[in-house]
């Protein structure tokens, strides 16, 4: 069982409370899928994610980084209540989905927006932009229809799109605008949380940095906390207040942004780390080779998940699961830091 964040469910935020509240909260969630194997193998358990807890405060981003296939996209799915965890708790303004009623739900559907990978792919292309915009304000408000006209055009203006350009169909738009235009669409509701699944990894690289600043800048202006997921070390400490490094659906290392990448702990968090570009020499780290392939969440490791292809494992790590503990100012889950370190 991984660690706790809290007892009880958060406070309800107040009028004149401080930004320091939690408006998004995991205790040990976990969600595993169960696959075919064929006739004569039967069917086995993939635990996509395994006991993953965190708390996310008002105006803050928290980035979930790790290699593909280590749960990152489905806790996105998860937290935005596209699919149901198997087990453990999720809090969203101070109310347990894992325990609401559908009417319970609904409101909170609103509170919490989710922009995808690929614009090409998340927006329908028989919808003109404007429809796109315009069906979450027809479903989830009371507003005329002139009135969700206004908010539309003020949001278009608000990501960098013109206004008259709700006729348009997505295909007459670029990539950059269209991730725009899946921006507006997840911010139409004033959410007080936005997950965002590798939203510019499908961009070209000229246009990440527009799309990252908008990240930024709506941040700023509506107060919006962020679930920043990504493979991309560089994006993360661009836009990032918060780090959890995961492996095969665990996190490993979990603390501030200044001390995740200003002193890796985890032998994972300290192989990804060395393998980002630095344009200065004296940011470049020794490069750290992983030896081997992510194991199989159809058959994860006994002990720690990374022990296989960790340099420092010994007969413990292969056969007791760390949990995360309190390591210098951020939370790590590796039986032999202190040593590694010393």
């Amino acid at each position: 069982m991984s660690e706790t964040v809290f007892a009880t469910p958060p406070a309800s935020p107040q009028a004149g409370a401080p930004d320091d509240r939690v408006v998004l909260a995991a205790q040990d969630l976990t969600r595993f899928y169960t696959v075919n194997r064929g006739l004569l193998r039967g069917q086995a358990s993939v635990k996509a994610l395994n006991g993953v807890s965190f708390e996310l405060k008002a105006g803050r981003t928290l980035a979930v980084v790790g290699e593909s296939g280590c749960g990152k996209s489905t806790l996105a799915r998860v937290l935005t209540l596209i699919e149901t965890p198997t087990s453990g708790r999720l809090f969203v303004d101070a109310t347990e989905t894992t325990t609401a009623s559908a009417g319970e739900l609904a409101p909170l559907r609103t509170r919490i927006q989710m922009v995808f990978q690929n614009p090409y792919a998340s927006l329908n292309p028989r919808k003109t932009v404007g429809q796109a915009l315009d069906e979450p304000l027809a479903i989830n408000t009371s507003l005329s229809r002139a009135e969700r006209g206004e908010k539309i055009a003020a949001m278009m203006r608000t990501v960098g799109l013109r206004p008259e350009h709700v006729a348009r169909y997505p295909h007459m738009f670029s990539g950059g605008q269209r991730q725009r235009v899946a921006i507006a669409r997840a911010m139409i509701l004033s959410p007080a949380i936005v997950v965002a699944d590798e939203p510019v990894s499908a961009l070209d690289v000229s246009i990440q940095a527009q799309i990252l600043n908008l990240f930024m800048d709506l941040q700023d202006r509506y107060a919006t906390s962020y679930v920043f997921v990504s493979h991309n070390l560089a994006v993360v400490e661009h836009v990032a207040d918060d780090v959890m490094v995961m492996y095969l659906g665990r996190a490993v290392e979990h603390g501030p942004k200044a001390a995740v990448f200003g002193k890796p702990l985890h032998p994972y968090t300290k192989a990804l780390m060395s393998a980002t570009p630095a344009i200065k020499a004296s940011e470049r780290r020794v490069k750290i080779p992983l030896i081997g392939e992510l194991p199989s969440p159809l058959r994860p490791p006994p002990g720690c998940a990374f022990a296989p292809r960790c340099p420092y494992a010994v007969d413990r790590c292969r056969q007791e699961v760390p949990q995360l503990r309190e390591i210098e100012g951020r939370r790590v889950a590796c039986h032999r830091v202190e040593e590694i370190e010393g």
